[in-house]
């Protein structure tokens, strides 16, 4: 039996890539570089602006000019954080039947804590959720698996019997790393060069809603 459901955020609760994509292409055209497509910048979505600028521009956090390319994507990311950002279709579905069932259910992500709860605020889930951990909420961040730990603590359930659900490779590494049943979000932000079979992972589902096969509910 599973006590408690958490979700990763980007790529697994919401659908953030478009405004995250309008930040990177932001920065390029202060570049004089062609936008790149959403398909393109999908996949690398999960990876947040270290990933995205390397992406777009092949720039890592040695070269120096990326603490300015940064900041100028972040501020562009901030004003428009929820401009297209949308929940994953069966997401709301399956959060009301979650909610139906006093089953409860939190966020655990690498997304810093500024954005995280304007974020989660803004798509209306925020008071809904049970536990919102940020990627500077502790001292690690996954893969390590105190954010897990520490969200499972919030809720007062033992990790045993807690479900993470995400789309990275990372998150599957928390999960266990935490004792957590790991279920990959088939749906999120990989590619189809993306091997998830040697993932340490219980199951996939490939839309949100399927998630409740694993709740034994």
């Amino acid at each position: 039996m599973v006590d408690a459901v958490l979700f990763d955020l980007d790529g697994t609760f919401a659908d953030t890539a478009p405004d995250l994509g309008e930040a990177l292409n932001h920065v390029l055209k202060l570049r004089g570089v062609p936008a790149l497509p959403l398909a393109t910048i999908r996949p690398q979505a999960s990876h947040g602006s270290p990933g995205l600028l390397k992406l777009g521009l092949g720039v890592g956090p040695d070269s120096p000019d990326y603490a300015e390319l940064r900041d100028a994507f972040l501020k562009h990311y901030e004003a428009h954080i929820c401009d297209r950002t949308k929940l994953f279709a069966g997401m709301a579905a399956l959060i009301a039947e979650l909610d139906e069932r006093d089953l409860p259910w939190g966020i655990v992500t690498n997304k810093p804590h500024r954005y995280t709860v304007p974020l989660m605020e803004k798509l209306g889930y925020a008071k809904r959720a049970a536990c919102l951990v940020s990627g500077d909420t502790c001292e690690h961040a996954k893969p390590h698996p105190m954010p897990l730990l520490h969200a499972a603590s919030l809720m007062g359930v033992e990790p045993t019997r807690c479900l993470y659900l995400g789309d990275d490779l990372r998150d599957m590494e928390a999960a266990q790393a935490a004792g957590m049943i790991g279920i990959i979000a088939s749906y999120g932000y990989m590619d189809a060069a993306t091997g998830t079979a040697s993932w340490p992972a219980a199951g996939s589902v490939q839309t949100p809603f399927a998630l409740m096969r694993y709740l034994g509910l």
